[in-house]
């Protein structure tokens, strides 16, 4: 998603700066998609959205000198949509630098009576008009009602100047600058955008939108825009109905008798649920103490393969020509068997080539990394005691 949503910026506007707030642990996976075409703010921690949004603020006037009289569009990149869309963004940038209102949202037309959503209550039928008020997810039953009164979704999109924001950021957070609120961010209150800031603002307006607009950030929703059923292995027999298997292990998945049911396993965990229920997975997942288990990092990706006390085995894919950080462990050996390609390793600055079959150990404190000629594939096998990944420590190398 986040590869179309960026394209189809540059094709609406080909010189527009596009910043991607996100969690620090997600920056590969960017790079990875995106190279380094767009700027991010990266969140060291998670702080729900207006702590998030005042980081990326303080990004914009700090490190890449945005003026403060630039107007900014903020919103999310799961939303499937199509052209209108964007130019309906940049006729919201032009009314949030031009217009009377401080704040300027996006409101979207249902199309049903929807629970997954907050509402905006405008003042009138126009299609640029003041806020009333907000109502928060409602009932199916409530939701209507909303809508005969002519309340439209709240997708998350706003406009403003970017003074705005940060004025808003200083008033609720004592900071001084960017790296000080990097720094601190960590004692920030977790709070939400719109309790912060929309819900207080008296000089807020809303600007309806009618064209296509798909919010794909729940299992409900990118199941409708799948347009195949199953993803990786999985099996239905002929009485399922409307079920959706999104598999990303190296085991199959069978469904019997199930309707609409999605399930989705990955290496993070398993979800079954009904497709309605999915919708509503945000608070059990957030009370889940569960170790990252997959993650793309800039040379390729890792997988945790098995967790044992005093061990820790890792399926490693470098991309060819790529490399890991030349680096050490206090606390930990390492053991890498190479399962496929070819390569060289560096060990305190000892290269050497290795291919498929090969072993190379490392005990703790020794400097080393690996360097993919073609793609290579190894298992790692940690041990020790204290298996952490803050327990790593990075030096200069010339891989020549």
């Amino acid at each position: 998603m986040l590869q179309r949503v960026y394209r189809q910026i540059k094709e609406a506007d080909a010189e527009a700066k596009v910043t991607i707030a996100t969690s620090k642990s997600q920056i590969s996976a960017i790079h990875n998609q995106l190279g380094e075409q767009a700027a991010i703010s990266a969140e060291p921690c998670r702080r729900d959205t207006f702590p998030a949004m005042a980081l990326a603020a303080a990004h914009l006037q700090d490190v890449q000198g945005i003026s403060r009289e630039e107007s900014i569009v903020v919103c999310p990149v799961d939303p499937y949509v199509e052209e209108e869309y964007f130019k309906a963004l940049k006729e919201l940038a032009r009314q949030a630098k031009t217009g009377e209102a401080g704040l300027v949202l996006l409101g979207i037309t249902p199309t049903y009576p929807s629970e997954k959503y907050g509402y905006i209550i405008p003042a009138d039928n126009k299609r640029i008009t003041s806020v009333t008020t907000f109502r928060e997810k409602p009932t199916a039953e409530r939701a209507a009602e909303y809508i005969g009164q002519g309340a439209l979704w709240n997708g998350g999109v706003f406009a403003c100047r970017l003074g705005y924001l940060l004025d808003k950021a200083h008033e609720l957070i004592d900071f001084a600058d960017y790296q000080d609120l990097y720094e601190k961010y960590d004692t920030l209150t977790k709070i939400s955008f719109d309790y912060a800031v929309a819900e207080q603002e008296s000089s807020i307006q809303v600007m309806r939108f009618a064209g296509q607009w798909k919010d794909l950030g729940t299992w409900n929703t990118l199941t409708e825009a799948m347009e195949e059923t199953v993803v990786g292995q999985g099996v239905m027999n002929e009485t399922c109905e409307s079920v959706h298997i999104i598999n990303e292990m190296d085991v199959p998945i069978l469904a019997m008798g199930l309707k609409d049911v999605v399930i989705s396993a990955s290496p993070e965990g398993i979800l079954v649920s009904d497709r309605e229920q999915s919708s509503y997975m945000k608070p059990f997942v957030d009370r889940m103490d569960s170790q990252v288990m997959f993650a793309e990092k800039s040379w390729g990706s890792y997988r945790v393969i098995d967790v044992e006390k005093g061990s820790m085995t890792i399926k490693v894919t470098l991309n060819a020509g790529h490399s890991m950080n030349y680096h050490s462990h206090r606390h930990r050996d390492e053991v890498w068997t190479v399962v496929s390609g070819c390569g060289r390793t560096v060990v305190d600055g000892m290269e050497q080539k290795v291919k498929a079959g090969d072993v190379v150990t490392m005990s703790a404190g020794c400097r080393h990394t690996v360097i993919a000629e073609t793609e290579l594939k190894l298992i790692e096998v940690q041990i020790g005691e204290e298996i952490s990944v803050e327990d790593k420590q990075k030096f200069e190398y010339n891989a020549g």
